[in-house]
């Protein structure tokens, strides 16, 4: 199963409060610490452990290089990207599980329909007079 992306994370967010996400941080910088500042926090993790994925990514790449030869200097460097790539990884699908299992716990609330006017509440019917209980003549 494919992990969900900062981008994919970005729209959920976006469409659970209905605003673009650069409009919603600016919004909860003005709000006390609420759900919104906590994704917008997972989200910004999950952006920089995908930022770290590529680069380390690609500076592996380079390190491999079919040109280039691989000595004992550049095995330590191997051995760290790997691990960094690793450690990012780890963070970003820390961070795309949490932002997922928090957005699909949350639902957004439906504009309430106008209700249809109240009927006016009966009118109570007029009591019976009283009936005597003494015996007529």
């Amino acid at each position: 199963m494919p992990h969900p992306t900062s981008t994919e994370i970005a729209r959920q967010i976006e469409d659970l409060y209905g605003a673009p996400l650069a409009d919603l941080e600016v919004h909860a910088q003005d709000q006390p610490p609420g759900m919104l500042s906590a994704l917008l926090g997972m989200h910004d993790g999950l952006v920089l452990a995908e930022r770290s994925i590529d680069f380390h990514r690609d500076h592996l790449a380079r390190l491999i290089h079919p040109e280039r030869q691989i000595g004992r200097h550049e095995v330590s460097h191997l051995l760290d990207g790997s691990r960094r790539i690793a450690e990012a990884v780890a963070v970003r699908d820390t961070q795309a599980k949490s932002a997922l299992a928090v957005l699909q716990s949350l639902a957004r609330v439906p504009t309430p329909a106008p209700s249809p006017p109240t009927p006016s509440p009966p009118v109570p019917a007029l009591p019976l007079p009283a009936q005597s209980t003494a015996h007529s003549r």
